[in-house]
Formats: C-alpha cells, sequence, structure tokens
C-alpha cells in the first residue's frame, strides 16, 4: 500500500496571486503604529495645550513606548496645576495672634 500523495501541479497565476497576497501581507502590520487622530481642543492656558498637544508623540511610537509620552504628560500637568495654587494671590489679613508675644 502506498500512502504518498501524487504532487498536482500548480498554475501559475495561482502561484502568483499567492506570492503577491503574502508580500501585501507583509506590508501591512497592525501592530504598527497608528495615528488615533483624536480631537483636540485648545484649553487656553499655553502650557496645558503645549503638554497635550504632546500626546500625538504617542501616535508615531510602539505601544511601549507611549507610557513615557504619557508620563512626561501627566507630570507636566500636574506641575501646571501645581503651580495654580503657587501662585501669589491678594494677601492674607494680618492675624492678631502675631501681635502676641
Amino acid at each position: 500500500m502506498n500512502d504518498s500523495v501524487p504532487a498536482v501541479p500548480v498554475p501559475e497565476a495561482e502561484v502568483t496571486a499567492v506570492t503577491e497576497a503574502a508580500d501585501t501581507a507583509d506590508a501591512y502590520d497592525p501592530a504598527g503604529p497608528a495615528p488615533l487622530n483624536v480631537p483636540h481642543t485648545p484649553t487656553g492656558n499655553p502650557e496645558v495645550d503645549a503638554r497635550l498637544a504632546r500626546l500625538a508623540d504617542a501616535d508615531h511610537l510602539a505601544t511601549d513606548g507611549h507610557v513615557e509620552v504619557y508620563e512626561d504628560v501627566h507630570r507636566g500637568l500636574r506641575d501646571a496645576l501645581t503651580a495654580l495654587d503657587a501662585r501669589p494671590g491678594p494677601p492674607a489679613p494680618p492675624s492678631s495672634y502675631s501681635d502676641r508675644s
């Protein structure tokens, strides 16, 4: 008994179509970086707007590079928010406790 399968000739057109499909599949990388195109509405604060614009840098990076961008943006936004608390406001009224010795 012979278990071998006889070779079936494949037409040249089919070989070419399969080869072209494989080349196309190799060119498309679904895991590659792709822009998210998330709309960005300006806040009116140049420092905050610059940080939010930096998020677009993640569009050109692989996923493992996003963390660095997100952390940088988060740090900048946190610093901008902290700076709001540090800005001088109206002077506090004098305390009656400071005159006591």
